[in-house]
């Protein structure tokens, strides 16, 4: 995604995290505070990290490991709106550390169980919060989107130019 806006990552690493949700907490709170654990700052570079949380009200849709949660994932969202909190923070050298969330609302159509099977079928769901990618199949089950589309693939990619520029990339 970053290519996208003319940034070619040096290097891109997984932090290993503990991604458990705390008792009680909100997803836009989860998501920021995962951006943050994940950033790991350089003395000489811009660091990027990110996470995107699908919720349904306060509950937290996390990445699906198999068909089952996939499916319990697409029948909550069917015919309903949730919200998706992409959370990005960028360290600068020097170590000044900027982070943003935005929020976005998506609204499924509902989905009939032709729809719903054959989108498990695909596999696209394996590993995606939610159980879907807007950016892959599931674009046709999109009927309402405001906010950052960027976002909901996983990356805002408005807010990390804003959040770069800021701590003086160029």
């Amino acid at each position: 995604m970053l290519r996208q806006i003319g940034i070619e990552p040096y290097r891109i690493a997984a932090p290993e995290i503990d991604e458990s949700p705390r008792s009680d907490e909100l997803p836009r709170v989860y998501a920021r505070r995962m951006a943050l654990e994940k950033l790991t700052p350089t003395p000489d570079a811009f660091v990027i990290a990110a996470d995107t949380v699908v919720a349904a009200g306060r509950r937290i849709l996390h990445k699906t490991e198999s068909r089952e949660d996939a499916e319990r994932y697409l029948r909550l969202l069917s015919g309903r709106r949730h919200k998706v909190y992409s959370a990005v923070a960028v360290s600068a050298p020097g170590g000044r550390i900027s982070c943003r969330v935005v929020e976005s609302v998506v609204s499924f159509t509902r989905l009939d169980e032709p729809q719903l099977r054959a989108y498990l079928e695909s596999g696209e769901w394996q590993g995606k919060a939610g159980g879907y990618a807007i950016q892959g199949q599931a674009a046709r089950f999109i009927d309402f989107i405001s906010g950052s589309y960027s976002g909901v693939v996983g990356l805002p990619l408005h807010e990390t130019t804003t959040l770069l520029r800021g701590l003086g990339w160029h």
